[in-house]
């Protein structure tokens, strides 16, 4: 019986990524008017690049598959999804001011999205396998992204995010915000990592 609400809850998330998904690239694609270019402009987004993943392994999971019910791998998300949330919402929400499709896409991909994932995690994954170094671990892919998206600005002369856009705020600026984002993300990892032991320890 668990088996099978998980695997309808993971139904559900995926569901809500590819339709965030679907929904921003219409959106972007209308407004560029090629297919290409819209791929292009969205795979620069953190937002887009996670939910993507988000969609893959939730599908998995709703399919059955025993390969992808690695707890790293769900705290990871979790994790991501909450920094994508978090960001939105603090940094973003009021910037952006979303009309029409945006809004519905934002609604999935930045708002549902987040809290179905950490929700999961919370009620489905297994606990008491993560270890101390997992947070630093987790921490790679954010890392990559920033480095890939600060190359990508340099490059384009585009930047996915205002907080990260060095023609506009210097590199000074830049790094103090990628700082304050990361000591953040380690901080909830590492709660997150003790949470994990307390719910093993209840579990047992």
């Amino acid at each position: 019986m668990k088996d099978r609400r998980e695997r309808a809850v993971a139904a559900i998330i995926a569901a809500t990524a590819w339709g965030g998904l679907s929904v921003q690239f219409i959106v972007v694609e209308q407004r560029l008017g090629s297919m290409l270019a819209a791929l292009w402009r969205l795979a620069g987004y953190f937002t887009v690049t996670t939910n993507l993943a988000v969609a893959i392994l939730f599908a998995a999971v709703a399919a059955g598959s025993p390969r992808v019910r690695k707890p790293l791998l769900f705290a990871g998300l979790a994790l991501c999804m909450a920094l994508v949330g978090i960001v939105y919402e603090v940094a973003l929400r009021h910037v952006l001011n979303p009309r029409g499709l945006q809004s519905v896409a934002d609604l999935l991909l930045h708002d549902l999205g987040p809290i179905l994932v950490v929700l999961f995690w919370f009620f489905f994954a297994p606990k008491g396998r993560m270890r101390l170094r997992d947070p630093w671990l987790i921490a790679l892919y954010p890392i990559a992204y920033l480095i890939y998206a600060l190359i990508r600005g340099v490059a384009t002369g585009r930047y996915a995010y205002p907080f990260i856009d060095v023609e506009r705020i210097g590199w000074a600026l830049t790094a103090a915000n990628a700082a304050i984002i990361a000591a953040c993300f380690l901080t909830v990892a590492h709660c997150l990592w003790w949470l994990d032991r307390r719910l093993a320890t209840k579990g047992a």
